[in-house]
């Protein structure tokens, strides 16, 4: 996987690495498919989403988070990624094939739009124990719902000549698809 430059920060973390290949990875996009992201933030995903996909479409609420990630794209020579500021489901593609929410906000109505539009490929990334079991919920409650997955990253670092670790919180990983 081509390393991914962030020199533009959101003020919100972007998905760590790790997260964002397992994340792209239950995705499985192809040159042919559209990918869509909600919460496009500081460009982490949509940068390596569109290494692999066809079509990008990025949507970001905050006028300053699709600034951020214009110009991390631009750092890292992506061009062609459709970046709206919209509030999703609203700037949604309705032809999208895989979709990601990087984030908690509207979820609900986000996955009535990817029921209502038959994406086959979903996946959502919580960072909160309450909101990855009321996700879990609701993608169960529209017949999305494949699988979830915790995972826990620890990243070694030096400490008195030896090599330590920190972890970082954990993420679930939520996935599914229109049937």
């Amino acid at each position: 996987m081509t390393r991914t430059a962030l020199p533009h920060d959101a003020k919100a973390g972007p998905t760590k690495p790790e997260v964002r290949s397992v994340t792209l990875g239950k995705l499985n996009l192809t040159p042919e498919d559209h990918f869509a992201e909600v919460g496009a933030c500081t460009g982490a995903v949509t940068i390596e989403a569109a290494r692999q996909a066809g079509t990008v479409t990025a949507v970001e609420r905050k006028e300053t988070r699709i600034e951020t990630a214009a110009k991390n794209l631009d750092a890292n020579g992506i061009e062609d990624v459709d970046l709206r500021q919209a509030e999703a489901p609203n700037g949604l593609p309705t032809d999208a094939d895989a979709l990601f929410l990087g984030g908690s906000r509207n979820y609900g109505a986000v996955l009535d739009f990817a029921a209502e539009n038959g994406i086959d490929r979903i996946v959502m990334n919580v960072s909160r124990l309450e909101v990855a079991g009321d996700a879990v919920r609701a993608f169960r409650e529209r017949d999305l719902f494949e699988e979830v997955i915790q995972l826990q990253v620890s990243t070694g670092y030096e400490l008195a000549g030896a090599t330590s670790f920190e972890s970082d919180n954990p993420v679930y990983v939520i996935v599914g698809g229109a049937q």
